[in-house]
């Protein structure tokens, strides 16, 4: 068993002004060896360069991905980099676009919402497990190993009434046990 080369491309529409994901990014750059990109940074102007994004992807074993959980979705720059970098013949369908069987995806996401309300019958009606299988799915179909994500829930500005105030703290543990899986992980 060998470490593997990790990607992690974090999709936050301005890193800089975000609590949660600019302090478990922080952990991660930690992480010795790991390639960590602030992507929204790289194309402001969401013109995607294609052939680089996809060598960076042939380049890494594990690609990992962090960004806010946005209308059960994720944020747009994400959307439209899945749609012009994982395309037929480079990620799919088996046996033309096999470029990223084998590699593992891990989903790394943060909620505004408490735990509670993504649960069957919560507030959101289902689980994150379920509210993720688009993104399973799209691993699936690349041949990809689809990781346990990491959620860290309750990410809003502190004090809005009805949700547990998150510390820095809480925040930053997050992010270590990300970076502490990644860590351990072995190909």
């Amino acid at each position: 068993m060998t470490a593997p080369r990790i990607l992690i491309n974090v999709f936050h529409p301005d890193l800089t002004a975000s609590r949660a994901n600019r302090l478990i990014v922080e952990q991660l750059r930690q992480l010795p060896g790991a390639t960590v990109r602030d992507v929204r940074a790289e194309y402001p102007a969401w013109k995607i360069d294609v052939a680089r994004e996809q060598e960076l992807l042939l380049a890494h074993d594990l690609i990992a991905f962090q960004h806010p959980f946005y209308w059960y979705n994720c944020p747009p720059l994400m959307k439209l980099w899945m749609d012009e970098v994982l395309t037929q013949g480079f990620a799919y369908p088996p046996g033309v676009g096999d470029s990223l069987r084998g590699k593992a995806w891990l989903s790394s996401i943060t909620t505004g919402g408490p735990w509670e309300a993504y649960r069957s019958g919560g507030f959101n009606n289902w689980t994150i497990s379920e509210l993720l299988r688009p993104f399973q799915q799209s691993a699936l179909l690349a041949g990809m190993t689809w990781l346990p994500p990491f959620v860290m829930h309750s990410v809003l500005p502190p004090g809005i009434v009805g949700f547990r105030d998150i510390t820095d703290g809480d925040i930053t543990a997050h992010g270590r046990a990300i970076r502490d899986y990644l860590a351990a992980y072995e190909t």
